[in-house]
């Protein structure tokens, strides 16, 4: 609602006061500037502003405020011309500007000069002010291009007014999608045993931080066929500290390595890696992007395995070695040779989804899974006879092994937490 207020200067000051005071919560709006400053100039003589007491100016002052929607420091502004002129005039704005900036009548360069502009740079890839310049000037001067006519009298400063505009980013903007950097470790893609032992999925399982300490790091490598799992600690997953675990890790395998399958992680996909995985001759892949299950394998041993076994207390790095040779001595013959693991049985429904299904009779050690494949004497390390794996898991029976394995995780545990306090209490 718009409301015209007559003779509002002509008020007296008991009447300004009471208006201020009964118009605490209302809002007025001005209207132009010309007629604002043309009625304050008329209350500012209307009511003697210059001969007032100190408080009646400062009510007069806060009335003009009020009506006009001015802040107090313009309205000051205003009192101090009038005092010093006898009128508040609005004054013209004196700072220069290009012809381009008044009016879109007056603009110099034209919609088509800023196009010439910026294929200019696009050709030249953007050079600097001055050299723009040079370029622009030579076009029309020594090659004789009309067009370039009024660009070639272009300043250097108005140059970036012409690259600021939004005609100019319109036409020389150059988006270009973010390009992934091409990592060449590794070959991107899920392996294919077929079959065949020796196909490996692996992965880190960190032990967790303890005061700003870090834990270490358990190595877990899983067979795709016989879900033979071997696994290994160290300190650091540097290359300097991974390289020699994940050596002697591939060792307790007993047959040869054919592929290892990692993550995308640092640890793994570096030129160390590669540099081991060739001289192994063993095919090196690497997981795909929203392609979770490539390494659901080893993903699930992780929870099921290490996490069951070994737990979510923190472990000092220092005790690598110690939980190292606890994995060679006692935990991998266990999940191998005595600790049986279900073997799904995968069939296609009417939509040809793949179902997985686990029976009483899929479940079996990763031993008695390796003597299952066909030909299997002819797929073991030179050395390595099934009669070996068949002693190795005979010496002790399932229930006996897995009491002694508990009791030495207690005593290597007991070890790590005497010998560094800030580990969790296990026991």
């Amino acid at each position: 609602m718009q409301i015209e207020m007559q003779n509002a200067e002509a008020l007296t000051g008991q009447q300004i006061a009471e208006f201020l005071k009964g118009s605490e919560g209302i809002a007025f709006t001005g209207g132009d500037r010309a007629s604002i400053y043309a009625w304050t100039e008329q209350l500012l003589v209307a009511q003697e502003y210059a001969g007032k007491g100190k408080k009646e100016r400062g009510a007069s002052r806060r009335y003009a405020c009020k009506v006009t929607w001015l802040s107090l420091p313009q309205m000051t502004r205003l009192i101090r011309s009038c005092r010093a002129t006898g009128t508040v005039a609005v004054r013209p704005s004196r700072r220069r500007r290009f012809p381009g900036q008044v009016h879109s009548s007056r603009c110099k360069y034209t919609e088509g000069d800023v196009r010439l502009l910026a294929a200019v740079d696009n050709a030249h890839e953007r050079l600097s002010g001055p050299a723009t310049k040079c370029i622009l000037k030579r076009e029309h001067e020594e090659y004789g291009k009309p067009a370039y006519a009024r660009l070639s009298e272009i300043s250097v400063a108005h140059t970036y007014n012409l690259r600021a505009s939004a005609n100019y980013r319109r036409v020389a903007a150059n988006f270009e999608p973010t390009r992934p950097s091409p990592v060449s470790i590794g070959e991107r893609r899920r392996p294919e045993p077929l079959g065949r032992p020796g196909f490996l999925r692996i992965d880190t399982v960190h032990q967790g931080d303890w005061d700003g300490e870090k834990g270490v790091y358990h190595i877990n490598a899983v067979d795709a066929v016989t879900q033979y799992e071997v696994v290994g600690c160290t300190s650091r997953i540097n290359s300097e500290n991974l390289k020699p675990v994940l050596e002697a890790m591939l060792h307790q395998f007993p047959f040869p390595i054919l592929g290892a399958h990692f993550d995308n992680g640092s640890e793994y996909i570096n030129y160390s890696m590669d540099e081991m995985m060739k001289a192994m001759m063993v095919e090196f892949t690497k997981s795909r992007a929203c392609r979770s299950q490539d390494n659901a394998l080893v993903e699930g041993k992780n929870g099921a395995v290490i996490r069951k076994l070994i737990g979510y207390g923190h472990i000092p790095a220092e005790h690598a070695g110690k939980v190292h040779a606890f994995y060679a001595a006692h935990m991998n013959p266990y999940l191998n040779f005595h600790r049986p693991c279900g073997f799904a049985t995968v069939s296609l429904d009417a939509r040809g989804k793949r179902e997985r299904t686990y029976k009483t009779g899929d479940y079996a050690t990763p031993c008695q899974k390796l003597r299952m494949l066909p030909g299997v004497a002819a797929k073991l390390k030179p050395g390595i006879s099934l009669e070996d794996l068949d002693r190795k898991a005979a010496e002790m029976s399932d229930t006996e092994f897995a009491r002694r394995m508990g009791a030495a995780k207690i005593k290597m545990l007991r070890a790590c937490r005497i010998e560094s306090p800030r580990a969790l209490r296990i026991l």
